[in-house]
């Protein structure tokens, strides 16, 4: 369906959009040399440029960096997550600094210099051009600027081609001309775009960083960097057109990140709601990033195209006028000389040929076909060769509907961008959703030194059941050595044994008094209170078991006199 004015259309993509393996055609066009402006400050080898986008690189560096992932993590679990002996070096630290502060400058520069190509290559759709031109200026990344004026790849023909006949390409005509300005290529995205794909190389140190420090890389880590490079890549291999999004938001949100990631580096406590605030905002990249991309599939829009069409240029040299050639043709027609110069045998032949050419060029095609010459022969042969030397073709614009995508290519770097963003979104609302929704509220400053109290007391309470049970086994041990032959003492083991039950007890009771938290010192007091109210009577009890040892001995010497007596 298209719009009120007809210039904007949208409907399914035609089917070879989603050709796989894309056409390699046309490769990529690095920027232009020595021309050092924001948009491209150096030049960049050719060659080098097109070999980094060679898919095996991506694609082997990716799965390298997920097999090496897989590894550490499994080297770390089987360690208990200690930290690597290099982590805890300087050298570490100042890297880990230095690494970050790298990231977040370069993310910076690369945010500012794809914001002012897209300024100045993206029209209003309020403009003189309207929506068609802000969406021609989105969609065809090469040539100059002006609604029609882009050069794009013609896949049928084999070859750049533009809609404008006035926009040359260009010394080779072969390629767009590097030199061309108002496009977003040529402005920024093809020096800046290529050297933020080679970043996404570098980014593994993140997790190299992670896995040095004991911790494992988690799912959504390793997924976000192996797929980022390979997005990038076709992206920039393909000239997606929605490519200088991933440039320029990823961008800006990554100079917000690394510089939080700076200052936790160096000690400085940052605000839970900073690192809350990267993720949302790294959520909202996903989620609009899949619909403007995935929009391309299905917009087309209207564009002038100059089409060629031929005109006779004869009348300007035979007449100052047509209302003339109009007399003189009539003139001839109705002198009766015209008869006696047809007849002549010197002159016929020359005013034949001039009736001819008059009535032609006043537009009177069928009068002049009817014109013989003195042999009775139509006069064809001889006017026809000057009448189409005479002609020109000239053009004319006209609107034509054409479509935002122009090969196969350009398909596959959108949806290969879509279907990796489309899981990592759910990734990362997962981690939202455990780390700041399900996560327990953090304490107070008071409920923090209330808790730390607490544990300081009852561990003071358990240390100091502990070793008042020892005390006891130790007692209830030497008064058992000194009734183990008789039946009706008591045993020194199932003594030591009752002990150890009210020990487990005690501290069973510590350790549930322990797991729940509780904002009033008093009660942490009265735990410990408690607990001592309970050690005193298990003093009691073992008491009253020594004086019953005692004067069972005593009596067993009054009775056996081979029995050692008590000392």
């Amino acid at each position: 369906m298209a719009d009120a004015s007809g210039q904007v259309a949208f409907s399914f993509p035609p089917s070879w959009l989603f050709q796989f393996p894309p056409d390699p055609s046309p490769p990529s066009l690095p920027p232009a040399a020595n021309q050092h402006s924001i948009s491209a400050p150096f030049g960049i080898n050719p060659t080098l440029y097109h070999a980094v986008l060679q898919p095996a690189v991506p694609i082997t560096f990716a799965i390298g960096y997920v097999t090496c992932v897989k590894i550490a993590n499994s080297f770390n679990r089987k360690r208990g997550n200690k930290p690597w002996s290099i982590s805890k070096t300087n050298a570490f630290y100042y890297f880990v600094v230095l690494h970050n502060i790298g990231l977040a400058l370069y993310s910076a520069v690369t945010c500012a210099a794809m914001a002012r190509a897209l300024y100045v290559s993206v029209p209003s759709p309020f403009g003189s051009a309207g929506l068609p031109g802000t969406l021609d200026s989105l969609c065809k990344l090469h040539g100059p600027r002006g609604l029609g004026d882009a050069v794009y790849y013609d896949t049928a023909a084999g070859s750049w081609i533009s809609k404008n006949r006035l926009v040359h390409l260009a010394a080779n005509n072969l390629t767009p001309d590097p030199t061309d300005v108002g496009r977003i290529w040529n402005e920024g995205l093809a020096f800046w775009g290529w050297f933020f794909y080679l970043s996404k190389f570098y980014e593994v140190f993140d997790t190299i960083i992670i896995l040095a420090k004991g911790k494992r890389s988690s799912t959504l880590q390793t997924y976000h960097h192996a797929g980022a490079m390979m997005c990038m890549w076709a992206g920039m291999r393909y000239r997606g057109p929605p490519i200088w999004m991933f440039a320029l938001v990823n961008a800006g949100i990554h100079t917000i990140m690394y510089t939080y990631y700076t200052l936790s580096a160096v000690g400085i406590r940052v605000p839970k709601a900073v690192k809350q605030l990267i993720t949302t905002a790294q959520i909202m990249q996903f989620l609009v990033g899949i619909t403007f991309a995935g929009a391309h599939f299905f917009v087309s829009y209207a564009v002038p195209v100059s089409v060629p069409y031929s005109v006779a240029s004869a009348a300007a040299g035979a007449a100052s006028s047509a209302s003339s050639a109009a007399s003189v043709v009539r003139g001839l027609v109705n002198s009766q000389s015209a008869s006696s110069l047809a007849a002549s045998a010197t002159g016929g032949e020359t005013v034949a040929w001039l009736k001819k050419f008059a009535l032609r060029a006043a537009n009177f095609e069928g009068p002049a076909q009817n014109v013989q010459n003195h042999a009775e022969s139509k006069l064809g042969t001889e006017i026809v060769g000057a009448a189409h030397k005479l002609e020109q073709v000239r053009y004319r614009d006209e609107h034509q509907m054409i479509h935002c995508l122009e090969t196969s290519g350009e398909g596959f770097a959108i949806w290969l961008n879509v279907v990796y963003l489309a899981p990592l979104t759910f990734l990362f609302a997962r981690f939202f959703v455990k780390s700041y929704i399900l996560a327990p509220p953090p304490k107070t400053a008071r409920q923090r030194r209330v808790s730390d109290s607490a544990m300081s007391a009852a561990r003071k309470t358990s240390d100091a059941i502990e070793k008042f049970g020892r005390s006891i086994e130790d007692t209830i041990g030497s008064f058992g050595e000194q009734t183990r032959d008789n039946v009706g003492v008591l045993d020194s083991r199932d003594a030591k044994r009752k002990v150890r039950v009210l020990i487990q007890e005690t501290a069973t009771t510590h350790d549930a008094g322990e797991a729940i938290e509780d904002d009033d010192v008093s009660s942490k007091a009265g735990r410990k209170g408690g607990a001592t109210t309970y050690a005193g009577a298990v003093k009691e009890d073992l008491k009253s078991a020594k004086r019953a040892n005692g004067s069972t001995s005593r009596d067993i010497d009054q009775t056996d006199p081979l029995q050692k007596p008590n000392k």
